[in-house]
């Protein structure tokens, strides 16, 4: 049947070609947007003026003497009406055009008896034969694998997406702005890191050839925007790419957009007011609206947001208090929850972690701020001063998961230096997430860093806002290669 569609679409083809017209030209003649002549329709339709639009033809209804073709661009769709009268080279077009198929069309704007803005058709322009069928739209792509593979055939015939990554765009600009308007400093760092840091996860190896050297993709920004700091710069941001070399799941991917944020003569405290303004700026911004339903929750992110005690969350719902309890007794826990992340080798921290993944986060859907963890999990971040077991750290927490992270930054060289040995330990006990020991980050910082907030997120937070795995908010993700 495909073998068929294709046989015929060659033939149309060839038959453009043999009348002269060149099927795949390098321009295209177009006056005005379709978006344009819709909102300007009754102005157009009055002064008798001659548009040309150009868009795909997603709709072809074929009646004899006449065809009505639906034809789609990025900012809308409109009617155009072929007549074998009026259009050049009616019989042509008419034998073949087809669904899919990129056109320009040049004429008057009318209303049809039912109302229809049109166009009437007098001259058509190929602009790009299609000799592959789209999909039907209203079927739409069953197979995911097809679907996420080849993403362009959805994005042609599914308005909801192209819309949803609209909404994406929107997210990303609207909290750069809000940036903006506050003085940071949007910057670049490296991808390229010789010793990876900022985050705990595995990352990828990649061979510098001119330099005869491996090199790590980095999976943070963050030591890189804190040497900015030292160097004298005091509000900066960096929105870009980030790659992890851990699991697929409905909440993570391997390479991915994140933004981070740090401030020079701020506290985790000052951040937290700063977020919360800016997160609901976004949030309305995005979607037009603070109340937004994920997984069946529902949650007004214009509300004033709740701060959750890491300590007291921890003992009310995993029963242990972490003032007190040893690996020992964390260990047993994660035992009797099954968590196959674990051994005798797991760290305090991970432990700590995963159980806190497994019984606490999922309890946490109401927009707040979980506070104040140990220090076991969180090696980059300052001490509590009245209690040095504890951080300055917050996550941005809603719907039973995590959104975001910030924590009043380490700044103490000896503290910092101590916190990588203990991270290295780890590593050679077999944490391949653990943070490797940057002897030049704790060089930068023994020549002095003011006292600094960070933050970051990752475009997670649209996914868990759109209500959709992340896989499906990004327009091409990393898929298994076939075989």
């Amino acid at each position: 049947m495909l073998d068929d569609i294709i046989r015929e679409r060659l033939k149309k083809l060839e038959a453009l070609k043999s009348a002269g017209i060149d099927p795949y030209p390098a321009s295209a003649h177009r006056t005005h947007e379709i978006g344009d002549v819709i909102a300007k329709f009754d102005e157009l339709a009055a002064s008798g003026e001659k548009v040309s639009v150009a868009g795909r033809i997603m709709s072809v209804r074929d009646q004899g003497k006449i065809i009505f073709a639906d034809i789609a661009g990025e900012s809308g769709k409109i009617q155009a009406v072929l007549k074998d009268e009026t259009t050049e080279n009616f019989d042509l077009w008419q034998s073949t055009l087809d669904i899919g198929d990129f056109i320009s069309v040049s004429g008057l704007v009318f209303a049809t008896k039912r109302g229809e803005k049109s166009i009437e058709a007098e001259g058509i322009q190929m602009l790009s034969k299609s000799v592959l069928p789209l999909p039907d739209k209203f079927a739409g792509i069953e197979d995911d694998e097809i679907r996420l593979r080849q993403r362009y055939l959805e994005l042609a015939v599914d308005v909801e997406v192209r819309e949803m990554f609209r909404k994406k765009s929107v997210f990303w600009q609207s909290m750069r702005e809000f940036m903006l308007a506050e003085k940071f400093l949007e910057v670049e760092t490296p991808v390229l890191e010789p010793i990876p840091g900022g985050a705990e996860a595995e990352p990828f190896i990649t061979k510098h050839n001119a330099l005869d050297t491996d090199f790590y993709l980095r999976i943070s920004p963050e030591l890189n925007l804190k040497r900015l700091m030292v160097g004298g710069f005091e509000k900066v941001f960096e929105i870009g790419r980030i790659f992890r070399n851990e699991g697929i799941d409905a909440e993570h991917l391997q390479d991915y957009t994140q933004m981070e944020l740090y401030w020079a003569y701020q506290d985790y405290k000052g951040l937290m007011v700063f977020l919360e303004k800016m997160i609901k700026h976004v949030v309305k911004a995005t979607f037009g609206t603070h109340v937004i339903t994920h997984k069946g929750q529902e949650v007004d992110w214009a509300k004033p947001w709740l701060t959750y005690d890491y300590y007291e969350l921890f003992e009310q719902y995993a029963g242990l208090d972490l003032t007190v309890a040893t690996c020992e007794d964390l260990l047993k826990r994660g035992k009797l929850l099954k968590l196959d992340q674990i051994d005798g080798r797991t760290g305090r921290g991970r432990l700590i972690d995963l159980i806190y993944k497994k019984l606490v986060r999922p309890k946490l859907v109401a927009p707040g701020f979980l506070v104040n963890p140990p220090v076991d999990i969180e090696p980059l971040a300052k001490r509590l001063p009245e209690d040095p077991g504890r951080v300055e750290r917050f996550q941005i927490v809603a719907y039973g998961t995590e959104l975001g992270k910030g924590f009043s930054e380490l700044n103490d060289p000896a503290d910092q230096e101590a916190r990588f040995t203990e991270q290295a330990k780890l590593r050679e006990a077999g944490d391949k997430e653990a943070q490797m020991f940057d002897e030049s980050y704790v060089r930068a910082l023994k020549y002095g860093m003011p006292p600094t907030a960070g933050f970051g997120m990752s475009e997670r937070f649209f996914a868990v806002l759109m209500d959709k795995p992340v896989r499906e908010t990004v327009f091409f993700p990393l898929m298994r290669p076939k075989k």
